[in-house]
């Protein structure tokens, strides 16, 4: 099943269920308004959502209207909460040993993660807004999971049937502001503006093989100005599936209905370093910064920039068939308007 949300019908948009081929939608009110409705009420809301699903697949319906991404808020336009793993230890390996430091032995058995702003993000169409190229404007590709209600304490077994939806996500960093918050020892704050997510949410059997042991094991494809950066697998070299990052999350507290946990940018281990990009012959990469430790790791210093206002970045998965899952997200760099 296939769900996405209108940016009409105020803050929270418009439920609507999509087709398979996301070419058209029917919006569901008499099920539920919005996403976080029919997560709140999943029990009961699931099985009449999948019903719509079922009849647009079968061209049922005489009056659906066509699914447009642009008229898209994120799945979820504000979540009650958004923490975000890094369970490819890989990418944190990297960070580290570009700036001459080990990695300590636990980041392999205990996941690595911050909690973002939820109150608002941005939809699959919108502009990665900054007010200065200096900050380091860098994308980071993941994929993410909404959640249902999680006990504290939960065990990864008892997590995994709370997964009900999955999606994409471009977790934008400010590279150049991080060093500086780090040092407080607070972590992430101004460095994390607001993430995307794809248009479209999809329960795991959209997956069907693809998805297993919690992890999504499909490449995810990654394009700056038109370039192919990055194809990395999602399901290789996750050292933390998606069931064990809730279970992290859950230990002290309990998740609430409507909870995203994104999967941090996806790294594949490659070891001939930088000729490990695209050009090379490798899978290439899901953010500018993995590129640039590999060039300080070779050379002494990164030479890819940052991305500069006006470039543009699209994040997108496809099935066996070459058919987007999720819907790609799509996004310019801008300034921010006053």
């Amino acid at each position: 099943m296939k769900l996405a949300s209108l940016k009409h019908g105020g803050r929270d948009g418009t439920l609507v269920v999509v087709n398979r081929t996301m070419t058209h939608c029917r919006a569901v009110p008499a099920i539920a308004r919005t996403l976080q409705a029919a997560l709140d009420d999943w029990t009961v809301c699931e099985p009449q959502l999948r019903q719509v699903y079922e009849a647009l697949n079968s061209n049922a319906f005489a009056d659906t209207d066509p699914f447009d991404p642009l008229l898209c808020h994120a799945p979820l336009p504000r979540a009650y909460q958004w923490a975000d793993g890094s369970a490819y230890v890989n990418h944190v390996e990297l960070v580290r040993r570009a700036r001459g430091a080990t990695l300590p032995p636990e980041f392999w058995t205990d996941p690595l993660m911050y909690q973002g702003g939820s109150d608002s993000f941005a939809g699959p169409r919108s502009p990665i807004y900054a007010l200065s190229e200096d900050w380091g404007i860098d994308l980071e590709a993941e994929v993410a999971v909404i959640t249902g209600d999680v006990s504290m304490g939960a065990t990864p077994e008892q997590c995994a049937p709370a997964i009900r939806l999955l999606m994409l996500v471009n977790d934008v960093s400010l590279r150049n502001l991080i060093p500086a918050e780090l040092a407080k020892g607070f972590g992430f704050l101004q460095s994390k503006p607001a993430s995307a997510f794809s248009p479209v949410a999809v329960t795991p059997d959209e997956l069907g093989k693809d998805w297993r042991e919690g992890r999504i094991h499909r490449p995810l494809t990654v394009h700056i100005n038109g370039q192919l950066f990055g194809q990395p697998d999602a399901g290789t070299d996750m050292v933390f599936n998606f069931p064990q990052l809730l279970a992290h999350v859950a230990k002290t507290r309990e998740m609430e209905a409507g909870s995203i946990i994104g999967s941090g940018t996806v790294s594949n281990k490659q070891d001939n370093l930088h000729g490990s990009s695209i050009a090379n012959g490798g899978v290439g990469y899901c953010c500018l910064a993995e590129v640039r430790m590999y060039e300080t790791i070779e050379t002494g210093q990164p030479q890819t920039r940052y991305l500069h206002f006006g470039d543009t970045v699209r994040i997108d998965m496809c099935d066996s068939d070459n058919n987007s899952i999720f819907g790609a997200i799509e996004q310019r760099v801008e300034i921010y308007p006053a």
